[in-house]
């Protein structure tokens, strides 16, 4: 998975490189430190899918560009068959598959998570639009701003994604469908 994460690096240092815009001009667009920015684009920090979208937005591209170097097809439909989701991980024990990546102009980003509680929490993230996330199997821990709450299989969570929150495996492995607004 460490690949993958380098070749969307690879893809947004090419994709800014074409448009003629300096790193430093794309941080200070995206509202991400420099610092931070330069560490994505060079494959040395992991990017939360909020900031993928940020960069697309910014490239003027689709977030399934930068995942799969492909564009995004369908505009009626797109049908996603089992095994055959975009997959990223995060970082070890994060995982998200992409359930409408070929999806022309999408205005929400359903995705598969799956999480294991043998690696830490994830640190708080925010990104603009709403969230929505369903429990599959397992049992999640979802903090949003101060508040905690465990959700377990069949229980879901609606939520302004402008918060600060996280998710994490409370015993073992969860699985959870989140569709993140943009």
């Amino acid at each position: 998975m460490k690949d993958h994460l380098l070749q969307i690096s690879e893809r947004i240092k090419e994709l800014r490189e074409i448009l003629d815009i300096s790193a430093l001009d794309m941080a200070k667009d995206t509202n991400i430190s420099y610092e931070n920015y330069c560490k994505y684009e060079n494959a040395e920090l992991d990017i939360p899918i909020s900031v993928l979208y940020t960069i697309a937005n910014r490239l003027g591209t689709d977030v399934t560009v930068l995942l799969t170097g492909e564009e995004a097809r369908m505009d009626s439909a797109a049908v996603c068959r089992k095994g055959k989701s975009v997959k990223m991980e995060r970082y070890p024990g994060y995982e998200f598959s992409s359930l409408a990546h070929n999806f022309k102009q999408k205005t929400m980003e359903p995705l598969l998570v799956l999480l294991d509680s043998s690696t830490p929490a994830t640190t708080m993230v925010s990104h603009t639009g709403q969230e929505f996330n369903y429990v599959i199997e397992g049992q999640v821990k979802i903090i949003i701003g101060k508040t905690e709450h465990i959700l377990n299989e069949g229980d879901s969570i609606y939520f302004d994604a402008r918060l600060p929150h996280s998710q994490c495996a409370v015993d073992g492995t969860a699985q959870f469908i989140t569709i993140i607004q943009k």
